[in-house]
């Protein structure tokens, strides 16, 4: 089994800036991917980024530019920094990670952007 806590979510304003946090624990040494979601209130789970074992990253055309997803092995932690901030991003953001009998999913933390 794999664990997933996120961090870092609250409120900001427009243009503003928040990075969120993903720590793993359990059996991480089978991920194979992590990435990060978000869903708004009777919207579909949308992929925002996502990143490979090996440092291969992808992201949604919305936030290219803006978002940055990196990792830090030592600390088994995925983070994503959110910079020129939308009220469109408002949503709670979803930790995820790839294994090879399952995927695993934490909790959200939410994001508030206002105009």
């Amino acid at each position: 089994q794999v664990q997933l806590v996120e961090s870092g979510g609250g409120l900001v304003q427009a243009g503003g800036s928040l990075r969120l946090s993903c720590a793993a624990s359990g059996s991480i040494f089978s991920i194979n991917a992590m990435g990060w979601y978000r869903q708004a209130p009777g919207n579909q789970r949308e992929l925002v980024a996502a990143i490979t074992s090996g440092g291969s990253t992808n992201y949604a055309d919305s936030v290219k530019g803006r978002f940055t997803i990196s990792r830090d092995n030592a600390k088994n932690t995925v983070y994503l920094q959110m910079n020129s901030l939308k009220p469109e991003d408002t949503a709670v953001y979803y930790c995820n990670a790839n294994g090879p009998w399952a995927d695993y999913w934490g909790k959200g933390t939410l994001v508030t952007v206002s105009s």
